[in-house]
Formats: structure tokens, sequence, C-alpha cells
């Protein structure tokens, strides 16, 4: 045969394909039915690994087999979407554990910051809350959460992504340890600042202290000056405090110019890090599972089976429910080699239908899902 007439053969046969798959997609529907009526749960995992070993014994080739299962795994995958729509048809989509507000109170509360007076942290902190903001400090982010979700606090703010250097790893894992949750976020232009005790000159500088990432962000910088001694700190501010309190010429902080002023060091070079736009996001955090009524982005994360295809699975659930994902980062399972959790933002409201429905998909079929916040 030539090949329009191998063509139209093919032709024939996907029209057959459809016209079975309509077939099989009219049977999911009642038992969509049926699961609605008596209770069950959509996802069967015991039952789609036994379906899907049973098709490929019908195949004759291991190629086709690796087909077979392929394709029925997809299949499996758009039955099950079909069937939450149904449930959410009839109203099961179910009631998250999330109290809508209308805002957040500024002026009467308490918020905490990591680091110390001049911290980019009390910058976004006092940016979001104002300037009369009742506030605190602590030593670390682990700090912050900690006196958040005991009530010392009623909101924190916290450092979550730099433009040029990434994630803050750290942050990430304490929001799946501890039972906080964003309710805003507030983006600050990071300008550092090298400075050192009055009358410093760049010849002077020996050591410079600064936190790792500011460190990062002016390696041009430093490599042009590969003799200063880099020496890493908690937060620039702590770096800042130390160079004045130490009061040696040979020391530098990289910090911003509000801590120079604070802390009464003079500013050696300033905008020292390598990119001309560079901004660190902060979240802001509360012990409370609210979210305003009109949050547009939503952040969670999960941990899926670590088998093939399962990450594609997941994801499919934004995809049939039109949601704009935004960001996915990974982060390594403590204590479960080569596995990780899985941070994932997106466009939404928690009172969106959508929402709700591929958040149903994603909690049945995930090993586990929190949602981090709506904001």
């Amino acid at each position: 045969m030539d090949l329009n007439q191998l063509r139209i053969e093919i032709d024939s046969v996907d029209r057959q394909i459809v016209e079975l798959y309509e077939k099989r997609m009219d049977i999911v529907s009642q038992i969509a039915d049926y699961k609605i009526e008596n209770g069950k749960k959509v996802f069967d995992r015991e039952r789609e690994i036994a379906k899907i070993k049973a098709v490929k014994e019908l195949a004759d080739s291991e190629f086709n087999k690796i087909g077979v299962e392929e394709l029925f795994s997809q299949l499996m995958s758009v039955s099950r979407k079909l069937q939450y729509q149904k449930l959410a048809s009839h109203g099961a989509n179910g009631r998250l554990p999330f109290i809508p507000i209308d805002d957040i109170d500024k002026k009467g509360s308490r918020v905490c910051y990591q680091g110390a007076e001049g911290a980019y942290s009390e910058m976004a902190m006092k940016k979001f809350f104002g300037e009369d903001v009742n506030c605190f400090h602590v030593e670390t982010f682990r700090d912050a959460m900690a006196v958040l979700e005991e009530g010392s606090a009623d909101y924190a703010v916290l450092p979550i992504e730099n433009s040029t250097a990434g994630v803050v790893s750290e942050v990430y894992d304490l929001l799946t340890e501890y039972e906080n949750y964003i309710v805003g976020e507030q983006i600050i232009e990071i300008r550092h600042c090298l400075m050192g005790i009055p009358g410093a000159r760049i010849e002077d500088i020996k050591t410079v202290f600064s936190h790792p990432q500011s460190l990062m962000q002016s390696s041009r910088f430093l490599t042009e000056h590969s003799d200063i001694r880099q020496i890493s700190m908690k937060n620039n501010a702590f770096a800042a405090r130390k160079v004045a309190e130490d009061k040696d010429i040979s020391q530098a902080a990289i910090a911003s110019a509000a801590a120079a002023k604070i802390y009464g060091l003079d500013i050696i070079k300033e905008g020292i890090n390598q990119a001309d736009s560079n901004s660190t996001r902060f979240i802001v955090v509360t012990n409370q599972k609210v979210f305003l009524r009109g949050a547009k982005k939503i952040s969670l994360c999960l941990e899926i089976p670590h088998e093939a295809g399962s990450l594609y699975h997941i994801m499919s659930h934004f995809i049939y429910n039109n949601l704009n994902m935004t960001k996915i980062e990974s982060r390594p399972i403590e204590d479960k080699d080569w596995e990780y959790r899985f941070f994932i933002d997106f466009d939404g409201n928690l009172e969106d239908s959508a929402v709700k429905n591929a958040l149903r998909g994603l909690r049945e079929e995930a090993k586990m899902l929190k949602i981090l916040g709506n904001y």
C-alpha cells in the first residue's frame, strides 16, 4: 500500500479509538455517579495497578507493553478528572480549613523579623505594615517561626526568594515543619553597600562579613578583591553591627545603606551586587489559617510517589482546571535518599471552584499535601 492508503487506514482506526474512548468515558461517568451515591473515593491505587498490569499482558511486544502502560495511565488520569468534576457539580468539593478575611490588622498586630535593625527584613516589614509597626527581631528564621507558632507574635516577615541568588531553602523547609501560613508578600529592591568604620578605605579591608546570599550576589566585586577574606553571618545587619562594635579598620560588612546609618558606618562603595535588577521577595506569615478574600496566589507543598510519571499526573490537575502555575521548586526529603518535596505557586483563590477541584485531585493522589497560604 502507498502512504496515502496507509493514512486512510490510520484515520479509520483513530475514529474507532475515539468512539471507544467516548464509550469508556460514559461508563466512567456512571462509575462516578455510583461513587457519589455511596460515598466512595475516586482514586483507587491498587485497582489501577492491577488494571495496568492486566492490559499490558494483552500486548504482543515489549515495546507495545510499555506503550499500553503509558496509554492506560493517561486514560485513568483523565477518568479521575471527570469523576472529580462530577463530584464538584454535586457540591462535593468539601470545605477547606481556611477562613476568608477582609483585611490584615496592620496597626494592632505584633510583628517579628529575623536579624537586627537595618536588616532588609525590617525594611520589608515596614513597607508592608508601616513605619509605626509594633515589632521585635529574633536571631534565626526558626526563632521567628517558633515565636509565631507559640503566639508571641501575630505575624513574621521572612525572605523566601532572591531574583539572582534563588530561594531561601531553610524558609521553605520551615514552612512544612511549622503550622504557620502565608498571608502576604512584599518585594524589596536590594542594593548592597560595602561599609566600614569611619575613615576606612577599600585598601584597608582584609575581612568582609555578610549573609551567604549577599556574598554570592556580590561575587563579581569580591573576585576583583580576592585578597579580602569572606565570613558568613546569619544576617547582614548582624555583620554591620559586628564591624561597628569591633572598631577594626580592616573589617567591613556588606549590608544596606540603612544599616550603615544605624550603626554609624561609612559606605566605602555602593551597589556592589552585580545585577542591575536585584530584589528579594519576603513572605508575611501567621499561625492562623486565614486568607484575604481577594487573594490571587496560592502556595502549596506536596510529596508524590517515587515512581515514573507521578509528577506528570500531579501537574495535569493544573492543566485540566486551567490554572496557571507560576513556580515549582524541589527540596530533598530528610532521611529519604533521592526523594523530593515539591513547592508550587499558582494563580487562584481558595474559594474558586477550579481551585477546589484541583486541590481535591491533588489531595487524593499526593502522598502529602499542605496548603501554605493564599495571598
